[in-house]
Formats: structure tokens, sequence, C-alpha cells
């Protein structure tokens, strides 16, 4: 089974609302899977959820024949007495049963700590994105090695810290970070053109909950003034990749790309510019989609559910 359509009917995605008959909300939730491919394993999922008078809204599967793997997310939503808690405790039973990886969340949005240098289009791009309501997480503040976009963030009502780094500071403006990240309870790092590289340790501490966007299709033109090497190269496109951050410089797990064509006309400066509206795209999408608990991680690559 490889798709929502497969499903019997009684068990497809509903479209119903998510409003309880006393007009109150009812509480919502995502379920991410992976394991090795076996029978039984989405009449596990949906006896489950049944059995909790679930609703399931949003099913997705896929099935890894290279690897034997399965890996599936379900959002449903649930009758207000039904908590995390009580899913978690639950379901725990069958994840032992089919050696599951699994996670169960709610609809509380993840808190982002965005990290910036002295460019802006990236930071501005998610700002815009979260008090429109659609970027899936909440940002709760912002950090720099540089003073310039404090006015950017401090006009969205955003507390901004600045924390200078050195070749001498480094060890402690990387405590510092992680210090910030435990006090506001930071969920995902979003390194909006930060242009610092992290220390291993830092890398292993945010594994997983750290997002780069890289100025090229990796591996690409790597080092200063890519847009140069670009038009040097008299490249024909231009494109941007958001990934997971690893102590491997770059090389992280791959979640979003995107890519605009260019052409002869394009001095160093037009193709920064759709480079930059490349790299904001694929940022806002990654983070999204991380937020939205879409992207599964497994190994060095990604399975995204859009």
């Amino acid at each position: 089974m490889t798709a929502v359509d497969s499903l019997p009917s009684s068990l497809q995605p509903s479209v119903a609302s998510t409003a309880a008959p006393n007009g109150r909300t009812l509480p919502q939730f995502v379920l991410t899977i992976t394991c090795q491919d076996q029978v039984g394993i989405v009449h596990a999922v949906t006896e489950f959820l049944l059995a909790h008078e679930a609703n399931i809204n949003e099913h997705q599967q896929f099935d890894d024949t290279v690897h034997g793997l399965v890996h599936l997310r379900t959002a449903f939503t649930g009758p207000l007495e039904l908590t995390h808690e009580t899913l978690q405790r639950n379901f725990a039973p069958i994840a032992e049963r089919f050696g599951m990886r699994y996670q169960i969340h709610d609809q509380t949005p993840p808190r982002l700590l965005v990290m910036v240098s002295k460019g802006g289009h990236c930071l501005n791009d998610l700002i815009f994105r979260w008090r429109a309501g659609g970027l899936g997480g909440e940002i709760a503040l912002v950090v720099s090695n540089h003073e310039h976009l404090r006015p950017m963030a401090e006009a969205a009502g955003l507390p901004f810290i600045h924390i200078p780094v050195s070749p001498a500071t480094k060890e402690e403006a990387e405590q510092r970070l992680l210090e910030l990240v435990e006090e506001h309870d930071i969920d995902l790092v979003v390194l909006a053109r930060y242009m610092q590289i992290l220390s291993d340790d830092l890398c292993r501490a945010l594994a997983g909950r750290a997002i780069n966007i890289h100025h090229s299709f990796l591996p690409g033109f790597k080092g200063a003034r890519p847009y140069h090497q670009a038009y040097e190269r008299g490249v024909k496109l231009v494109g941007a990749t958001a990934h997971y951050v690893t102590a491997d410089l770059d090389e992280g797990p791959i979640i979003e790309q995107e890519v605009i064509r260019v052409d002869h006309s394009h001095d160093p400066r037009a193709l920064s510019t759709v480079g930059q509206d490349a790299e904001a795209l694929a940022l806002s999408r990654a983070v999204r989609w991380h937020c939205e608990h879409r992207v599964l991680l497994e190994g060095s690559s990604t399975v995204v559910f859009r």
C-alpha cells in the first residue's frame, strides 16, 4: 500500500470540521512512523486511531523498497478529552511490536530561533510568513553576530540578541546560543544566512533541529563570492539548498531545493538578487515542512511528505 487512494473508503482522510458541536476546537495530532516493511502496519495504526475515536484528516505513506522501510505520516483529530500523553502511552506497545521509530505531535507550534548575520532577505521572508500565519512555527527570537538586522527584528516585535563571534570567543558564543535554546524552549534553530561555521560539538547538540540555507545546489560553488564564481562559469541555473545541519559542512540531509533559470544577461548583482529569491523560498518551505512534521530523517537523507 503506497498511497492514500489505496485505503478502504472507511479509512480515507476526512474533510470533516475540526470543531466540536459546542464550538470548541478538537485536538489535532500528527503521527510519524519509520519501520521495517511488514504486514499489518496500516491496520494496526488505523485500529489504534479508531479505538481512540480519532478522525484521519491526512494520510501519506512511502514504501522504500530499496531499504525495505515504510515511512508514514498521519494527521488526525480526536475527541476533546484525548491527550498527547494518552496517545504516547497507548501507542508504545504497538511501536514495540513492529519495531517502529515514531513520534506523536500535538498542535503546539514549534518555537524557532533564527540566526542571521548581515543579509536580511531570508529573515524578512520568514517574518512575513510568520506574521501571515503561514510558517507553521512561532519565531521566538533572532540571534546575530552583527547588529545590522536589529531594526528588522525589533520592528516585528522580536527580541534581538547580539552575540559577537571571534576565534577567541567562538566557544563562549556557542555556549550562549545553547543557553538561549534552553531558556526559550526552542524546537528549531534556523540559520537564515548566518555566516559562521558551527563547531562539531554544536552541530551534534542541535542534530535534527537546525536547518541551514546554502546559496547553491550541493555540491556547488563553495567559499567566498559564490555568485561571482557562478558568473565566471556562465551558469544557466541558480539554486539554493535547505538542509539539516551536521558536522560535515554543507553535507547534511537535504529538505528542499529551489532553482531559477538565468542566462548570459545576468551579471553578478542580478545573479545575487535571483539567488536570494531562491534562498528565501527554499528555506521557508523547509522550515514549514519541518514545523508541520512532514520531514522524516533517514540517515543522510530525508522523506518529505508535502
